[in-house]
């Protein structure tokens, strides 16, 4: 049994799921203590049980502790099966960071899978869905599967109720690594507004205000397609499209900002991405470390990307892929960008 330490790195809920995504995908126990213990409110919330119940019903695990504020679990699964699944959070909890639990095993699995989600879509703190369609999904298929994803209906901090399908079609022999070391010449950028439920105004507001800073205008600036009943929420999105790589950047209304105020945080984040000289931003280095070990552990080969920053994130997840497979990770700074390789130790 692989024993984790809830507590370790930046201590939150990426342990939980990166621990149980390779538990199912290779078939080994996990007993994992203090569970979220560098968050204010520590042990399993709903999103995370959620998680939890999801890897258990794709692999028929064996369960102990999963109840809401546990901070301690015994996970004993059994073969990953592809198939059909309904997976709800019955609150405003992030159903794509389920996704994100599942996903690495369905990807090793014989066969498709079909999973329905339902829960938050665009949360704080979580990939929101664009993130995954339009960033996530194009580096899954380069590894030689295929992620595709439908956008059912939105889903809102504190209302919930969103509602996604994806399609996982694992790969025809093994994963295979790759390099993604530039971005290559930038294609198109746009933003779009969603913020349903809300007074016009806001979406417009923000969208000036981040198409003066950017110098974007015209159809580089968009209303999402958000229907009223799907709000309240807000949520302003940027897309980058690059030859190699499309990143995607999120900002959040909140009650005690303005629209400028919001429009003004993306413009930063998007101005410290665009002067450095990785390939992908901190969010999307998180994921693709994950993807590539399971690709060099599967393939036999290296896989090397660069990023504009490795947070404390990624370097706790990359120290849990490593107690459950083969792998290494190589992890260099230098001024503009890091660089990440994943490479088999078998």
């Amino acid at each position: 049994m692989i024993e984790l330490d809830g507590s370790q790195g930046e201590g939150g809920g990426q342990i939980l799921r990166t621990g149980l995504a390779l538990s199912v995908a290779t078939g080994q126990p996990i007993a994992i203590d203090n569970i979220r213990a560098g968050r204010a409110k520590p042990g399993l919330m709903r999103q995370h049980l959620a998680c939890v119940n999801a890897a258990a019903e794709i692999s028929g695990a064996q369960v102990e502790g999963a109840e809401l504020g546990s901070q301690s679990l015994r996970f004993v699964p059994g073969p990953v099966r592809a198939g059909e699944y309904r997976f709800t959070i019955a609150s405003a909890g992030s159903c794509m960071l389920v996704l994100q639990t599942v996903l690495p095993p369905l990807l090793l699995a014989g066969a498709p899978s079909h999973v329905h989600l339902r829960g938050g879509t665009h949360n704080p703190m979580a990939p929101p869905f664009h993130f995954l369609e339009r960033a996530f999904a194009p580096l899954v298929r380069r590894l030689g599967a295929d992620l595709q994803l439908t956008l059912r209906r939105c889903g809102f901090y504190p209302a919930g109720g969103g509602e996604v399908e994806a399609t996982i079609v694992p790969a025809a022999d093994a994963l295979r690594p790759f390099d993604l070391v530039a971005r290559g010449a930038l294609l198109s950028g746009h933003a779009e507004c969603l913020a349903p439920g809300l007074a016009r105004h806001v979406a417009t507001r923000e969208l000036e205000t981040l198409g003066q800073a950017m110098g974007w205008s015209g159809g580089q600036l968009r209303t999402g397609t958000a229907r009223q009943n799907e709000g309240p929420g807000n949520a302003l999105l940027a897309t980058l499209a690059y030859e190699h790589v499309t990143e995607v950047f999120t900002a959040f209304g909140e009650k005690t900002l303005s629209a400028e105020q919001v429009a003004h945080g993306l413009v930063k984040e998007l101005r410290q991405f665009q002067k450095s000289l990785g390939a992908v931003g901190p969010h999307l280095a998180d994921q693709l470390a994950l993807l590539l070990g399971l690709a060099a552990w599967q393939g036999g080969s290296a896989g090397t990307f660069t990023c504009s920053e490795v947070t404390e994130h990624t370097r706790t997840n990359c120290a849990v892929i490593e107690r459950f497979l083969p792998v290494r990770y190589d992890i260099s700074t230098a001024p503009g960008a890091a660089t990440v390789t994943a490479r088999s130790a078998g």
